[in-house]
This record gives structure tokens, C-alpha cells and sequence, in this order.
């Protein structure tokens, strides 16, 4: 059975697995600078559609509210009219309502699909107070394929982790672009696009799509040097890198 992802830009896409509808990280405001604390982000690029083209959804999966490229005005308001939305102990926390913390290796059944919620690592070790708390998760079942979606992750000794205690995966959704901003100057805070590759490798993926490498002017690193790590590494068969407002069923 496959994975139907379908791209807005930024974080955000729709996954359809097994008739389950997700929607990870909901971005959905104009390009325009965001304030965060005392500093600001940059938004380059809209998303290719937006609530209304969306239609009937079984839950979002927020990797973290703090972060406005993760989590928008628009993105807010929007949380309100789906069922459910599964994130970290902190969003739930401050987001209330129908937000549900799903804490790493435990697990919440939507249909078909259980969700299970993973470690990520946003930026360097030692940088976790700075940034805050991130999940990622991992999407499985009966007959189903095993999904890995990353969220804000920039350290591949969680994801070996992760490969350790889940085993292969299937699909590998990526965030990816190699995130760099003045609060964190020593390192990404994303996977850089080589080591999205070797994520992939780690994961056994048989297939990858990056997600959240570009419309922010923060990211560093795009779909050229994806394309070029995925293909020095021998992986370009599985790499797929749609544009916004394609679908790709891997």
C-alpha cells in the first residue's frame, strides 16, 4: 500500500496512509517577516493551497508550536477545526484545547494508522533549551507502510535511534534545508542536505520526501544540494522532491 503526499510548501503536507488524513505542521500565512522574541523570520513563499482546498482531515501532526515557520497565525486558527492534533507535552500545554501530547515511544490510534511519537533534536546538542521541544513521529499498521516523519530534527544519532527501536521504514518524510539562525550559530538546526541522505540510509527508506527546505529565507541549503547528496550517495531512484502543490504517491 502507498503514501500519498501532498505538498503545500515549507512544513506542510498532506499524508494519506491506509484512508487516514494528515496534516503535518500547518503553515497557511503571506510571505512577510514573523517576529519571534526579539528576533524575526522570514517567509518567502505562500503555500500552494490552503484550508479550504484541504477538506476533511483526521488529525494534525504539529512537530512543535514555538517556531512561526512550524506553526503560523493562520496555522493556529486552523488546529481549532480538525479533531485532533498530536505534538509535545509543551504544545499541548500551551495550546490547550484539542491538542494532545504524544511523549516519545507511546503511540495513538487514528484508524488504521498508529501514530507513534519520536525524539528530534533541534540543533546541536546542548541547544535544546533554546530551542525547545520537538517530536517527530512514526505512522504504521496492519498492511500498511511505516512512515517516518522527521519534524525539526538536525541530529542523526536520534535517528539512528530511531531506526534502532523501529527498524526499516518505508517512507522517510525529511525536514530538511539545513536551518541556521543568529540564535543558535553553531550548527543547523535541521538536517543539512547531506545528512538528510544519510538519514535515508540509516532508516533503510525505501523511499524519501523532504519536506521544509525552502520558502523561509533561513534555510540554507534547497533542492540543488538535495538532488546532489542523494545522488552522490546512489539514492536518486528514491528520492521524489515535489513542488509545491504537487502529489507524490510513493
Amino acid at each position: 500500500m502507498s503514501v500519498d503526499v501532498w505538498y503545500a510548501g515549507g512544513p506542510t503536507a498532506v499524508l494519506e496512509l491506509g484512508g487516514v488524513r494528515l496534516v503535518v505542521d500547518p503553515t497557511f500565512d503571506p510571505p512577510g517577516d514573523y517576529p519571534i522574541g526579539d528576533r524575526k523570520l522570514t517567509k518567502l513563499a505562500g503555500p500552494a493551497f490552503g484550508p479550504a482546498e484541504i477538506g476533511r482531515v483526521d488529525a494534525v501532526l504539529l512537530s512543535h508550536d514555538q517556531h512561526p515557520d512550524n506553526l503560523d497565525g493562520a496555522g493556529r486558527e486552523y488546529l481549532a477545526t480538525v479533531p485532533t492534533v498530536l505534538s509535545t507535552n509543551a504544545a499541548a500545554g500551551r495550546l490547550g484545547g484539542n491538542v494532545r501530547a504524544v511523549p516519545n515511544w507511546t503511540d495513538v490510534e487514528l484508524g488504521p494508522v498508529r501514530v507513534t511519537g519520536v525524539p528530534a533534536q533541534h540543533g546541536p546538542d546542548g541547544t535544546e533549551a533554546l530551542v525547545g521541544e520537538v517530536t517527530g513521529f512514526v505512522l504504521s499498521g496492519d498492511g500498511l507502510p511505516t512512515v517516518y516523519v522527521s519534524g525539526d530534527n538536525a541530529s542523526l544519532p536520534v535517528v539512528r535511534e530511531v531506526a534502532r527501536r523501529i527498524g526499516p521504514v518505508q517512507v522517510a518524510v525529511l525536514f530538511a534545508g539545513a536551518a541556521r539562525t543568529e540564535l543558535v550559530p553553531g550548527g543547523p538546526l535541521t538536517l543539512t542536505s547531506e545528512d538528510a541522505a544519510e538519514a535515508a540510509e540509516i532508516l533503510a527508506a525505501e523511499q524519501v520526501v523532504p519536506l521544509h527546505f525552502e520558502g523561509w529565507a533561513h534555510f540554507t541549503e534547497g533542492a540543488e544540494e538535495l538532488r546532489a547528496a542523494f545522488g552522490r550517495r546512489g539514492l536518486a531512484e528514491r528520492f521524489h522532491l515535489p513542488r509545491p502543490g504537487e502529489r507524490v504517491t510513493v
